[in-house]
């Protein structure tokens, strides 16, 4: 039986939908999951931060670049080609977890019309 990796924290799955447009930094990263995530998904940047140290760590992400603006680092990242599975394959679950409702609300409703 193959080995099936858990679901991913929601915040971990918008972070990694944000970098599916490119590599980014912090900053962007909050931003763009903010609006992807159509405002549920706030990132205070210390919790970013360490879910990107994760990440890495993890191999889904990496550091592409590293700049210094106004005297301070900043760290582009980007998704690896596991990150980009990873990200793909949560989307197919939600996917098919939510067609086993919908297809039952869809039936239900028909039902009762």
């Amino acid at each position: 039986m193959a080995k099936r990796s858990p679901a991913i924290s929601e915040p971990t799955y918008f972070i990694l939908a944000a970098l599916l447009d490119g590599p980014m930094h912090g900053h962007g990263i909050i931003k763009r999951t903010l609006h992807l995530s159509e405002s549920r998904v706030k990132l205070p940047v210390g919790t970013l931060y360490g879910a990107l140290d994760r990440l890495a760590a993890s191999g889904l992400i990496t550091v592409e670049r590293e700049e210094i603006v106004d005297g301070r680092p900043r760290r582009y990242f980007r998704l690896t080609d596991e990150g980009r599975a990873a990200v793909s394959e949560e989307a197919l679950r939600m996917q098919q977890a939510a067609a086993v409702v919908t297809g039952r609300i869809v039936g239900l409703g028909s039902a009762f019309a």
